[in-house]
């Protein structure tokens, strides 16, 4: 199997509602919803890649606080190594690849329908 995908995602709370955003059509998870971020470039840190995939996907810029989580998942085509950092943001976020973004409250994590690399987290901040 290839090198694991290492991957960044933002965990940004406002009023008991965490920040989603729904996967592309023709990207891996199509569909599911997950917590905005996405892959490291080579030699880039976990916070730049943050930064950076914030400020593409939805126009904001993110302060990057304290990791929560590693979680580690293989599907079946690829294994993925998922850092989940507390950030906050100053401005509205807007979908600049035309994906769905919502805020998702708390107690609507488990209902919500988001990949299996994304449970352990979700466990953690409902639990």
């Amino acid at each position: 199997m290839a090198e694991p995908v290492v991957v960044a995602a933002a965990v940004v709370e406002r009023n008991g509602a965490y920040l989603t955003t729904r996967r592309l059509r023709g990207t891996h998870l199509e569909g599911f919803w997950e917590f905005p971020g996405g892959k490291c470039e080579p030699g880039e840190s976990h916070a730049a890649c943050l930064r950076r995939e914030m400020l593409e996907e939805l126009g904001c810029e993110a302060a990057v606080g304290e990791k929560i989580l590693t979680a580690t998942h293989t599907y079946d085509d690829r294994t993925i190594v998922l850092h989940f950092f507390h950030c906050s943001i100053h401005e509205e976020p807007h979908p600049l690849l035309g994906q769905e973004i919502r805020w998702t409250l708390r107690e609507d994590l488990h209902a919500a329908d988001f990949p299996p690399a994304d449970r352990e987290l979700i466990t953690k901040l409902t639990g």
